[in-house]
């Protein structure tokens, strides 16, 4: 069955106007497709009859606001999601990163966290963990508050552990955390390294050098124009000879930073060529 369409074009315009005005959130360079998608789940979800009362709810409660947020920026995720991701970076790039002395990573839409961790369990594992840095950013401060407690549902876990294992994991999984009836909590320690805070790719600018940026299935909700900017911004936090990871479905191919990286394999990850 398809879901009605609650929401018409010209009342999305009207919401991505007032969510600027009001909370400085820019949307305009959203896929409209996408956003308009979430926006009518999200009036069948709190049971809006009507465009009118999510405007009114929107525009008169901060903390509905949040919940808006949070369903329209959701991003699916899990461990090791994509193991041969993972796998290629265990054996071919944190080698390289392993060359310098210290290692900044950025991981841009991080959502709940469990890129992060997977990350983190990577570095450990390369012995590389102790002279890291994970910075785990997302428009989403909620999603961030369930990164710090590093508590994931105990049915995961049998999905994970075997992306781990894909991903070229030698351990027993359940090494890295500890059950508590129907949910697991990750080892502090892999939460010594890890820096998380807000970040807004569309309005927010560099923050720090970085020799490896992960940005997976975030991209493919933006129009060209929006990708061409968190592109440059990526570029200006990218060392030279660092690398760029992106989602399966997303390419620097066609972009204008395209001659100034090499892909690496099946173009998942790129590599920055050395220009200044």
């Amino acid at each position: 069955m398809l879901e009605p369409s609650i929401i018409k074009d010209e009342e999305v315009e009207l919401l991505i106007q007032d969510v600027d005005k009001l909370y400085g959130y820019d949307f305009s360079q959203y896929s409209r497709a996408s956003f308009k998608r979430r926006i009518n789940r999200l009036c069948l979800i709190d049971r809006f009859l009507s465009f009118a009362e999510l405007r009114y709810k929107l525009l008169n409660d901060k903390e509905y606001f949040k919940r808006f947020i949070e369903e329209i920026t959701v991003n699916v995720t899990e461990m090791f999601r994509d193991p041969l991701f993972f796998k290629m970076l265990r054996e071919k790039i944190l080698p390289q990163l392993g060359t310098y002395p210290l290692i900044r990573i950025w991981l841009a839409g991080c959502s709940t966290g469990e890129e992060a961790y997977s990350m983190a369990i990577l570095l450990k594992e390369a012995n590389l963990y102790d002279k890291s840095l994970i910075y785990g950013t997302d428009i989403n401060p909620s999603v961030l508050e369930f990164a710090r407690e590093g508590v994931f549902p105990l049915q995961h876990m049998k999905q994970y552990s075997e992306n781990y294992i894909i991903s070229g994991g030698k351990k027993d999984f359940s090494e890295y955390y500890t059950a508590h009836y129907n949910s697991v909590k990750f080892d502090k320690s892999l939460q010594e390294k890890l820096v998380l805070s807000t970040h807004n790719l569309v309005s927010d600018s560099s923050f720090n050098s970085f020799q490896l940026i992960i940005c997976r299935n975030v991209l493919i909700y933006f129009e060209k124009e929006l990708q061409e900017h968190v592109f440059r911004l990526f570029d200006e936090s990218l060392e030279n000879l660092g690398y760029l990871a992106l989602g399966a479905k997303e390419t620097l191919r066609f972009s204008k930073l395209e001659k100034m990286y090499h892909p690496i394999e099946d173009q998942k990850i790129w590599k920055k060529i050395e220009h200044h």
